[in-house]
């Protein structure tokens, strides 16, 4: 495959995961900038993301999209009864992803995390190597962190409508809903009842074994909180962030406005119609560790426990 190829389609790989799963990525090869690994959203094929994959790849970085287990390439023949749970993505997936990517030469080992895939970089084993990341909307759906003028109608489509359909189907047909890909049963059940801690949903025995995981992140890690995101508000970012104590965190509050825009969401950001503004922004962290929005910061935690918090931004 010649070097042009490699950069607008990537090279299909296969990361093997130590419970023998193997799940399908896409490879973009960059020149030394560092390696990025792109972790996506719940139900949000990898190829979403490919656009901003191959922009990272451009100025430098290798970076590394791929599907958890049961999602987009990495989908089983038979979705219904599948045992896959959204806690594997992160102690399994994203840390074969990592074991992955280690071993593709030197460089910083950085992550851009969508959604979930901000919040469970914690509960791979080999989290403490990573040096840096970058959120967007990290959180893990507890419904009490919903914006309060979505809320009703958010619990109704993911806690009531999703639960139902799962036990229906034997998976979440959410491909037929136009609303997600299809998830399997654990990962949907997962995200419906889960309660404000996210441990809750372990096994009791391995509450502590996940907790302590996350205690190893030291990574600085920049989360991205969208003033128009359902989903990722602020209290969401703050209860995600909360389990990472022993890393520096910051809480950047972005508007639509600031990029000419009447409405970003949960998901646009990812989109290539910001690819001069938030996606070149994003090139000041990932390269050299600088806040590329200092005005728009409105928290800040570091290891010794302070938490210098800053007024929001007008």
């Amino acid at each position: 495959m010649d070097a042009q190829t490699t950069t607008e389609a990537g090279i299909a790989v296969d990361i093997p995961c130590r419970d023998g799963v193997v799940l399908k990525g896409r490879l973009w090869l960059g020149a030394g900038a560092g390696k990025v690994i792109v972790n996506a959203a719940t139900g949000v094929a990898a190829r979403y993301y490919h656009r901003y994959a191959r922009f990272l790849a451009r100025h430098g970085f290798t970076v590394l999209t791929y599907d958890y287990r049961g999602i987009g390439e990495s989908r089983p023949a038979q979705l219904k009864g599948c045992a896959y749970r959204w806690r594997d993505w992160g102690e399994r997936d994203f840390d074969a992803a990592i074991r992955f990517m280690e071993a593709r030469g030197e460089g910083p080992l950085l992550v851009v995390g969508h959604s979930v895939g901000g919040f469970l970089i914690g509960l791979a084993e080999t989290a403490d190597r990573i040096d840096r990341v970058l959120t967007v909307g990290a959180q893990y759906a507890w419904w009490g962190d919903y914006a309060p003028a979505r809320r009703l109608g958010l619990f109704v489509k993911w806690h009531i409508a999703m639960p139902v359909l799962t036990a229906l189907y034997g998976y979440f047909p959410g491909r037929r809903l136009g609303w997600l890909e299809d998830l399997p049963a654990g990962v949907a059940n997962e995200w419906s009842f889960r309660g404000p801690r996210f441990e809750t949903s372990h096994p009791r025995r391995e509450r502590v074994t996940a907790l302590a995981r996350m205690d190893r992140v030291t990574a600085p890690i920049l989360a991205i909180a969208v003033s128009d995101d359902e989903l990722g508000t602020v209290p969401a970012i703050q209860r995600t962030l909360s389990y990472y104590r022993h890393a520096p965190r910051t809480i950047v509050r972005i508007k639509p406005s600031d990029y000419g825009r009447a409405a970003i969401g949960h998901f646009d950001l990812f989109h290539d119609r910001h690819a001069a503004g938030f996606w070149r922004e994003t090139l000041t962290w990932l390269r050299d560790g600088t806040d590329p929005w200092p005005a728009r910061v409105i928290a800040s935690a570091w290891p010794d426990g302070s938490t210098p918090d800053r007024p929001e931004a007008p």
